[in-house]
């Protein structure tokens, strides 16, 4: 029998094969074939993301978080705190849903909201150890490399890696 939430988000199975033009699909002129590679490249990284998704909520449950809150942990930095509003302009919701969050998170002992200490008018939300232990925690289960790169070679993780720096530069590559 089918639970309600597979008949809402899909089989686990679900591939995204449907909404991405192929090579296969167009003719072969020369600007559009390197578009498709691409097309089809970031559809199997896409996949292999998606493939993962329901581990990163078994990793939320086993802290007894729900995803949202897991997201906010990890966005808070150690020994940095910040404003109420300042999680909400990053998370791109209303202040009641950073509220929420926030909430979940200190009922768990994680963060702690304080007096800005400039302004007594803003609340800023920090990691308390607790959170800061637990975050990294969570960083090491959900930075765990998939059994499928374990396989793979030193020089074609060092090439993937040299790929995904090109890709995305201004993203640090975590210790």
């Amino acid at each position: 029998m089918t639970s309600m939430i597979d008949t809402i988000e899909g089989s686990r199975r679900t591939t995204y094969r449907g909404a991405v033009v192929t090579a296969r699909d167009v003719p072969a002129e020369r600007g559009i074939q390197s578009g498709c590679r691409a097309n089809d490249t970031w559809r199997r990284m896409t996949e292999l993301f998606l493939s993962r998704k329901q581990q990163v909520m078994e990793i939320a449950a086993a802290h007894k978080l729900n995803p949202g809150a897991m997201n906010a942990l990890l966005f808070l930095e150690p020994g940095q705190p910040c404003s109420m509003k300042t999680l909400a302009d990053a998370w791109k919701c209303d202040a009641s849903n950073v509220t929420w969050l926030v909430d979940r998170l200190e009922e768990h002992g994680l963060a702690e909201r304080r007096p800005h200490p400039t302004d007594r008018r803003v609340r800023t939300v920090a990691l308390t150890r607790k959170g800061t232990r637990m975050r990294a925690q969570i960083e090491s289960k959900l930075f765990e490399a998939p059994a499928s790169f374990h396989d793979l070679s030193v020089s074609d993780l060092e090439a993937l890696d040299r790929i995904l720096r090109k890709l995305a530069p201004e993203v640090e590559a975590q210790p």
